[in-house]
């Protein structure tokens, strides 16, 4: 048997045994449900691997947490009455 030249099906298939191709079908979910963040170059070379990145942030998470306190200013409207 001989190979079919890329690209080409060979003989003992037909297009018809297939249903039309919807290129990037799933596409939208996919990229709706992933969380894949690609980091800059410089930020990349800060750190040696995944644990370390999630590490660092982390800790960044922790103190903002520590420091996040509510001042009187940011509850309720921001007018003043009769102003």
């Amino acid at each position: 048997m001989k190979k079919a030249k890329r690209g080409e099906m060979r003989a003992e298939y037909k297009r018809s045994d297939f249903s039309k191709i919807d290129r990037g079908k799933y596409a939208k979910r996919i990229k709706a449900s992933s969380n894949i963040v690609v980091l800059e170059p410089a930020v990349a070379a800060a750190f040696p691997n995944s644990a370390a990145v999630n590490e660092a942030l982390q800790s960044l998470v922790d103190v903002a947490q520590r420091i996040r306190k509510p001042t009187p200013r940011s509850r309720g409207s921001s007018k003043r009455a009769g102003a």
